[in-house]
C-alpha cells in the first residue's frame, strides 16, 4: 500500500499497533453511510433549524458533509488497516463471519502482515473452523517468530483440538517472549488443568489475576478448579465471583432485591432461578427443599423441559420458566450459588439415594410399552453439546459398538438432539430402541428411566438425571472431566448410584467402553454387584 504521497508504508513493522492508526473513526464512518446514519443526521438538521430559511443551507452543508464521508471511505478501503479495523471492529460485537470477511479482504490486498493472520485465526476459531484457525496462527507465526500473541492464541486453538502437549508448548512460548502476559498465563491455566495438573493450573490462575485482579471471569475459573481438587471452601467462595460479571450485573439490577448468601429468610419469599445448563439445575435443584424450609414461599425459575419434573420438589410454592412473570418475590439465588449459601463441603453434600421421581402413572406407561424387550434394559446416551468442551466429552454411537456385543442386552436410547439421527445406523449386533419422538421433556425421560436396570452416559443431562432418581448410572468420561466429578474417583459423592469409567489418558475411549462392556457382560452373568459404584471416599 502506498501513502497519499507516494511512499511506501510498512504496517508489519508496527507490530500489534494496527489499531492505534490514525484513521477515519470507523463507527463515525459506518453510523454516516447507513441509511439509517444519514436519515438521523437529517432529522437533526430540522429539529434544530429555527426558521424555514435556514432550511436550505443546513441541508446543503449536510449533503457536502456525508459527501466527503464517501471521499474518505473509497481513499481508506484501498487499503488493509481499514479491512483489519472493521473486522476487529466486528468481532468485537461477535459477528464472526463478516470479520472473516473483512480479514480476507485486507489479506488480499497485502497478504504480509501477522496481526491480520492473528486476528482471522481468532476469528476462525470462535466460528469452531479449528483447523482453518490453526493455520491462520501459524501462517501469522511464520510471518513474525517472536509474536507472543499469535503464539498464545495457537495454544488456545490447540487446546480446543485436545492436542493438549503442543498447547502448552505453544503458550510457553508466548510467555518466554512476554512474561507479563496475563492471558498466556490464564490460557496456560486451562491446559494444564486439561492434563490433570490441577495445582500447576491453580498457580498460573493466580498469577493471572495477579497482573489482571479486575477478572471476575477468571476467578469463578479459579473456583471451579479447587472445587475439582475437592477444595469446597475456598472453590465456593471464588465462584461467587460469577456474579461480578457484566451479564449478572445487569441481571442483579434488573431482579431488584437482594441476593440470598445464606442468612435467615423468615417470613419472605425467595426465588430460587436457574443459571447453568439442564444438568447443573438437576445436580443443584437437591437444595431446594431445603431452602424451602427456611422461607414462606419458594419460587423456582427453570428451563421449559425441566418445568414438569421439578414442580413435583416438595417445597415449591410455584414454578416459572421463561416468558411467565414470577410473582412478586423478596430475596433470590441462583440454583449454582446453593452450595456456597449453605456451606456445603466434600463431607456435607446432600448425597440422598434420590431426590427425583417420575410421575407414577408415566413410568407405568412406559412399563408396558416396554413390557415386550426381552433381557436387561439398559439407556444409552452418547453426545452432549456441540462446544469444544462437551465435544471432548461426546461420542458417536458407533463408538458404544463393543456394547452390542454382550448378549441378553436391549438398549434403549435417551439420545436427544443431532446425534439422535444415528440411531438409524445402530452398531452391528445392537439392539436399540428409539423413543425420542415420545420424550418432549425431561418427565418423560425420567419415566423410562425408572423402568431401565441401568443407564450408561457421557456427561450429559441424562447422566444428572439418572442419578437424581437414584438409578444405577455408569458414566463414561473423558480425561478432563467437569469439576464436580472430582479427581481421581470411580464414584461420586453428589449421586450414591454413579460410577464412573474414565479416560486413563486424554482422547482414550476405547479402554473406557471396553472396561464398561467387560463389566455389563459380568452384570448380564448374574454379578449386579457391577450395578453398585466402588465405596465412596472422602
Amino acid at each position: 500500500m502506498a501513502d497519499p504521497a507516494g511512499e511506501a508504508v510498512d504496517l508489519s513493522a508496527r507490530p500489534d499497533e494496527m489499531h492505534k492508526s490514525h484513521m477515519i473513526p470507523l463507527s463515525l464512518l459506518r453510523s454516516e453511510l447507513t441509511g439509517n446514519g444519514i436519515r438521523a443526521r437529517f432529522r437533526r438538521v430540522l429539529r434544530h433549524a429555527r426558521t424555514p430559511r435556514s432550511w436550505p443551507a443546513l441541508i446543503w452543508k449536510n449533503i457536502k458533509f456525508v459527501f466527503f464521508a464517501y471521499v474518505k471511505y473509497a481513499f481508506a478501503s484501498r487499503g488493509p488497516e481499514f479491512w483489519n479495523e472493521l473486522g476487529r471492529d466486528f468481532a468485537a460485537r461477535g459477528r464472526y463471519e463478516e470479520a472473516l470477511v473483512c480479514y480476507d479482504r485486507a489479506l488480499a490486498l497485502r497478504s504480509d502482515i501477522p496481526q491480520i493472520w492473528n486476528n482471522r485465526g481468532n476469528a476462525l476459531r470462535n466460528l469452531d473452523r479449528l483447523d482453518e484457525a490453526e493455520q491462520s496462527l501459524r501462517g501469522a507465526l511464520r510471518l513474525k517468530p517472536d509474536f507472543a500473541k499469535a503464539y498464545n492464541n495457537l495454544g488456545r486453538v490447540l487446546d480446543d483440538l485436545g492436542r493438549f502437549g503442543e498447547a502448552e508448548a505453544s503458550v510457553r512460548t508466548a510467555l518466554s517472549l512476554q512474561p507479563e502476559h496475563a492471558y498466556a498465563h490464564f490460557n496456560l491455566g486451562n491446559i494444564l488443568g486439561h492434563l490433570g495438573r490441577t495445582s500447576e493450573a491453580e498457580a498460573s490462575y493466580r498469577t493471572a489475576l495477579r497482573l489482571r485482579p479486575e477478572s471476575p471471569g477468571w476467578r469463578t475459573t479459579l473456583g471451579f478448579a479447587l472445587l475439582s481438587a475437592g477444595r469446597f471452601e475456598e472453590g465456593w467462595k471464588e465462584t461467587t465471583w460469577l456474579w461480578q460479571t457484566r451479564a449478572t450485573v445487569r441481571l442483579h439490577s434488573h431482579l431488584g432485591v437482594p441476593f440470598w448468601n445464606g442468612e435467615a429468610i423468615g417470613d419472605r419469599v425467595i426465588l430460587l432461578l436457574a443459571d447453568g445448563g439442564h444438568g447443573d439445575t438437576l445436580q443443584f435443584c437437591r437444595y431446594v427443599p431445603q431452602v424451602a424450609a427456611r422461607a414462606r414461599r419458594t419460587v423456582l425459575a427453570v428451563q421449559p423441559r425441566l418445568v414438569r419434573l421439578l414442580s413435583r420438589l416438595p417445597g415449591v410454592s410455584e414454578i416459572v420458566t421463561e416468558g411467565d412473570r414470577p410473582p412478586s418475590f423478596d430475596l433470590w439465588c441462583g440454583l449454582m450459588s446453593l452450595p456456597h449459601a449453605v456451606g456445603t463441603t466434600l463431607a456435607t453434600i446432600p448425597a440422598m439415594t434420590f431426590y427425583l421421581t417420575a410421575d407414577p402413572a408415566d413410568v407405568a406407561d412406559w412399563r408396558e410399552r416396554l413390557a415386550g424387550l426381552a433381557g436387561l434394559w439398559v439407556g444409552v446416551c452418547w453426545a452432549s453439546g456441540p462446544s469444544n468442551t462437551y465435544r471432548r466429552r461426546s461420542i458417536t454411537l458407533e463408538a458404544l459398538a463393543p456394547l452390542g456385543e454382550v448378549s441378553g442386552v436391549q438398549f434403549i436410547s435417551l439420545q436427544k438432539g443431532p446425534p439422535a439421527a444415528e440411531v438409524t445406523r445402530p452398531p452391528h449386533g445392537m439392539e436399540l430402541h428409539d423413543f425420542a419422538e415420545d420424550q418432549h421433556d425431561f418427565a418423560d425421560t425420567a419415566a423410562i428411566i425408572e423402568n431401565l436396570d441401568l443407564v450408561i452416559s457421557v456427561d450429559t443431562a441424562v447422566a444428572h438425571l439418572a442419578g437424581a432418581l437414584g438409578k444405577p448410572v455408569w458414566l463414561l468420561n473423558c480425561f478432563d472431566p467437569c469439576w464436580r466429578w472430582l479427581q481421581n474417583r470411580d464414584d461420586s459423592p453428589w449421586y450414591p448410584s454413579l460410577r464412573q469409567f474414565r479416560q486413563p489418558t486424554p482422547g482414550d475411549w476405547p479402554s473406557v467402553i471396553g472396561r464398561a462392556r467387560d463389566a455389563l457382560q459380568r452384570l448380564v452373568e448374574g454379578d449386579r454387584s457391577q450395578l453398585r459404584p466402588p465405596m465412596l471416599t472422602s
